[in-house]
């Protein structure tokens, strides 16, 4: 095992093997980051998203993908070079990795790839003295998806953060303000019906735990994008607070829970989760800035 990945182990306590593969993941989307870095990608892109926030901003639950966002539009970009760079990086540490790239989808803005390798391979690579149970098979495969939106709404903020494993390196990152705000278009947004990312709710209470005001203006673009909001609305903490209020109403809390349970570590975190639950909060912790 390389030792700039023994060191980074050295910040997992792990016990269990689903507590290995969650350290092999995050040992691997770092690793990208830095991939990322040294192929210029920060100059035109930031980070967002869960694993922003669990990096960056201690959040306290695993998070499975990789999300940016271009600064400026670029429908035309072009990933390959970037993931070169980012398998070679991975390579230099001894992990062998494959890339899909996804093909476009119709008016997203996004594109996307997968990053994959054998999870029995790597987990051996990475704790060789640990025991491989059956639950592992020798098929096995990691999957950790990167999306990119390259037709960005406005008004995110940026900041450099500094990643300091496994060589400290600078990352592009949303500031919080904007971090809540693409949080709290995915809560109101992101879903079918009443099937949700039990995540995004997650991350919802942490955000208003912290105290964190929303990036109104960023919040606009998203919703407008949308559509949830119209061009000529202005967003005002009340058609706000209705929005929150009518997707907390349609959401089934059960499948919101088993979406998050994977990823975190108390489960009784999750415990008073209901409409009741995310109004009081909401009405209570949810302020705009002035």
């Amino acid at each position: 095992m390389h030792d700039a990945i023994a060191r980074m182990l050295e910040r997992h306590a792990c016990q269990t093997q689903e507590d290995r593969k969650n350290a092999l993941r995050e040992i691997l989307q770092e690793l990208a980051l830095l991939g990322l870095y040294r192929g210029g990608f920060f100059s035109v892109a930031a980070f967002n998203g869960g694993t922003a926030l669990r990096i960056f901003h201690q959040l306290d639950r695993f998070s499975e993908d990789l999300d940016f966002s271009l600064e400026l539009p670029d429908p035309e970009l072009d990933l390959a070079p970037f993931l070169f760079t980012l398998t070679e990086e991975l390579a230099s540490f001894g992990l062998q990795v494959s890339v899909e790239t996804k093909p476009r989808a119709q008016d997203t803005g996004i594109r996307a790839a997968v990053l994959s390798g054998n999870s029995r391979i790597h987990l051996l690579q990475i704790f060789p003295a640990a025991p491989l149970s059956q639950e592992v098979h020798e098929h096995e495969r990691f999957r950790i998806k990167l999306e990119v939106d390259v037709e960005p709404p406005a008004g995110a903020r940026f900041e450099s953060k500094i990643l300091l494993m496994p060589v400290p390196f600078p990352v592009r990152v949303f500031t919080l303000p904007s971090l809540f705000a693409g949080k709290l278009h995915a809560v109101i947004a992101r879903g079918w019906k009443n099937r949700v990312k039990g995540r995004d709710f997650y991350d919802y209470v942490w955000f208003l735990s912290r105290g964190v005001r929303p990036d109104t203006a960023h919040l606009e673009s998203r919703l407008r994008r949308s559509g949830h909001l119209a061009q000529a609305q202005e967003l005002t903490r009340d058609r706000l607070l209705a929005l929150l209020h009518d997707r907390f109403t349609s959401v089934d809390f059960g499948q919101a829970r088993r979406d998050v349970l994977p990823f975190i570590r108390d489960p009784s975190a999750l415990d008073l989760w209901s409409t009741e639950f995310f109004d009081t909060i909401t009405s209570d912790r949810l302020f705009l800035p002035p």
